[in-house]
């Protein structure tokens, strides 16, 4: 099946897909769903808290905080099928004839090129589960008591998501030359967003649980 169209299957048969010796769609492709549906969950949350009595001071907040859960949504969920085709050209690109010195080299120019491209996606992957997570950061104090844990399996999800988008950023780097431009962006930026994320994991737990009962 065409990569593009992956948002297309049912998700029991994408499940499948996953569970299949074809490594697309991977890892990465679930990190960006689960950072979809992490949106997803704050979405509903918000829902069920705003024109409740108890939001009336919170209403703009909420809003803020749907409208950039519903963006994160929308581009996680692309990016789903973007991984997919992402690493579909990195083993296409790998399969490229190298008999030759110029069949080497420009195989060499093509995987490099689709490398930065399955380095670029999950990278992004990252950066939106991070905001998801700090969506769910601003939502769980205002968010119902009794949609607290839904709140929480989205920040979850979200932390779930980044880790899993840097671990595919991560295994890709090896492949990029030293001095290539993409390699130092990634290391930069996998840097900051695993900085103190363990803390912030922690924290809305807490929080979260605090609630409950």
């Amino acid at each position: 099946m065409d990569p593009s169209h992956l948002n297309d299957l049912p998700a029991p048969e994408l499940i499948e897909r996953m569970a299949t010796g074809d490594p697309i769609p991977g890892g990465g492709s679930a990190a960006a769903l689960a950072g979809a549906m992490g949106a997803g969950l704050l979405r509903m949350v918000v829902a069920l808290t705003s024109g409740r009595p108890a939001a009336a001071g919170d209403e703009k907040e909420l809003t803020e905080i749907a409208i950039g859960a519903a963006s994160c949504q929308s581009e996680l969920l692309n990016l789903v099928e973007l991984d997919a085709v992402a690493y579909d050209g990195v083993i296409r690109a790998r399969r490229l004839p190298r008999e030759t010195d110029i069949e080497r080299q420009a195989r060499a120019v093509q995987v490099a090129a689709a490398t930065r491209e399955a380095t670029r996606a999950p990278l992004q992957t990252a950066r939106l589960a991070e905001q998801v997570l700090k969506l769910a950061e601003r939502l769980a104090p205002i968010g119902s008591r009794n949609a607290i844990s839904d709140a929480g399996v989205g920040a979850l999800l979200a932390v779930a998501a980044l880790r899993g988008a840097v671990l595919n950023v991560q295994i890709n780097l090896p492949y990029l030359d030293a001095d290539d431009a993409m390699r130092t962006i990634a290391t930069d930026e996998v840097e900051r967003l695993l900085d103190g994320l363990d803390d912030r994991e922690h924290a809305i737990r807490e929080q979260v649980e605090g609630q409950l009962g």
